[in-house]
């Protein structure tokens, strides 16, 4: 087989350098290294080769890609040349609107990649939100700011999944004030969230995912004593998906769900808000965790950490979880590619 034809059969994957002044510029330099990633995926890193030289440096690696001004498949990974910072203009550990303007720009760039077939999948090294909104104040998340790029509504159903080696959380509320919570909890939200997730799941490569849904109240509402929802629309958002063959069950008490799960007893945990999953998915495995975006037309992942401003320029970052990340955009690109040829 020829270089040409192991470039054509992996799966294309934009990845976007994140927040400058913080880890994402290293992880990227480590993730063009990866010998495992290069035999998966044929990767166009979007960004400034000054900054990608930087990481280099905090990496302690020789840059080993090629430059390109327009994508195309490589045997080695290319670096699509923005040229649009100078990293003498970023404080390193410090919030900053160049450097979210940077990964802004970055990340349009690679999704309108993947919107256009040039890409099969989309990763990101890890975004700083403050230096993101001081660039663009209306930027609330990376899902509302997808949905824009790729000219989708504002409310189109999509998620952020967490996903913990072998474990997938979703959630059916994200970015919203506690106190808004209940009242966005519908057994339609609780219903799509449920088919989002059995599909998200089939396409990472599970031929028969088990879901559990957590409660919204303690106890899972106790039998009333503690509100309703649980029993009057979360339990039948849970029936209904049952129905469509979806294997779902619950509700369970919050405190205990992921308890059973970590046992080995469900392969995802639907929970009702951020927080409600996002603490024990953390707990778990803060620096191996991986964030999926489902729902859009093409798989979209990054590690779930921060931009760790505490250790940036050190050399001690560590890969795992961005590996992880581009692993698994690899393996769903796949996934699509396959169902697609077999349609």
């Amino acid at each position: 087989m020829t270089g040409q034809s192991q470039t054509a059969d992996k799966p294309t994957i934009a990845l976007a350098i994140g927040d400058p002044a913080g880890i994402g510029v290293e992880l990227t330099a480590r993730l063009i290294a990866d010998p495992e990633i290069r035999a998966a995926a044929n990767l166009i890193v979007v960004g400034d080769r000054r900054v990608l030289a930087q990481g280099h440096r905090q990496a302690g690696l020789a840059p080993d890609f090629d430059i390109a001004t327009t994508p195309a498949p490589d045997p080695r990974p290319v670096l699509l040349d923005l040229g649009h910072l100078d990293p003498a203009a970023i404080k390193p550990g410090a919030a900053q609107p160049e450097g979210g303007a940077f990964a802004l720009r970055n990340y349009q760039v690679a999704l309108e990649l993947a919107r256009d077939g040039k890409a099969d999948a989309v990763c990101f090294t890890p975004f700083n939100k403050a230096a993101m909104r001081m660039a663009r104040p209306s930027y609330d998340d990376e899902i509302g700011f997808t949905c824009e790029i790729l000219g989708l509504p504002a409310n189109h159903p999509a998620r952020e999944f967490n996903i913990l080696e072998g474990l997938w959380n979703a959630r059916i509320t994200s970015h919203v004030p506690l106190s808004a919570v209940a009242g966005l909890i519908t057994q339609d939200a609780v219903l799509g969230g449920l088919r989002l997730t059995d599909r998200a799941l089939r396409e990472a490569g599970l031929a028969a995912p088990r879901i559990a849904v957590a409660g919204l109240n303690p106890h899972a509402g106790d039998g009333g004593c503690f509100g309703h929802e649980d029993d009057g629309i979360i339990a039948p958002a849970i029936v209904a998906g049952k129905r469509e063959g979806i294997d779902a069950t619950g509700p369970f008490p919050p405190d205990i769900v992921f308890v059973r799960a970590t046992k080995g007893e469900f392969d995802a945990v639907l929970t009702m808000y951020h927080d409600q999953g996002q603490i024990a998915m953390k707990l778990l495995g803060f620096e191996r965790g991986v964030t999926f975006m489902g729902g859009f037309p093409f798989p979209i992942c990054t590690p779930a950490h921060g931009s760790a401003y505490d250790i940036v320029g050190k050399g001690i970052a560590n890969p795992g979880a961005a590996r992880a990340a581009v692993l698994l955009a690899a393996r769903m690109a796949n996934q699509r590619k396959a169902r697609r040829a077999a349609a």
